[in-house]
């Protein structure tokens, strides 16, 4: 989730392009708001939940603030406004945080070793 569709979109595709051969799991993006604007969108957050829950879980990572923000609000509802139970958030750096994440799942791991890689991502050191 970006405040940018563009912004997330590029990371999807860099994502699915790093994961190389293969069928990479589902990916669905929900940057900016309606319309084409940059924010975020709770709408578009849910539509892309729906559009990759398979009832294996869903990793979402965010880009910053209001993002995460949205996110934590949607994971606090119930019903069909909040998001399924089995929807983590993921405390990681946006762009490595989506490869990792998804390099992982396309690898058929369980969802708390998604999460792992995520983690391992925000611990990366480049120096």
């Amino acid at each position: 989730m970006a405040h940018s569709a563009a912004v997330a979109e590029a990371t999807a595709d860099l994502a699915k392009a790093l994961v190389g051969t293969g069928d990479p799991a589902p990916v669905a993006t929900a940057g900016g708001v309606e319309g084409g604007g940059i924010g975020t969108s709770a709408a578009l957050i849910r539509a892309a939940v729906k559009n990759v829950d398979a009832g294996r879980g869903v990793v979402v990572l965010c880009d910053m603030g209001s993002a995460v923000l949205t996110v934590k609000a949607l994971l606090a509802e119930t019903g069909p406004t909040g998001l399924p139970d089995s929807v983590r958030i993921a405390d990681a750096p946006f762009l490595e945080g989506a490869v990792a994440a998804l390099v992982a799942a396309s690898a058929g791991s369980e969802l708390s070793v998604v999460l792992s890689a995520t983690d391992d991502s925000r611990a990366y050191r480049k120096i």
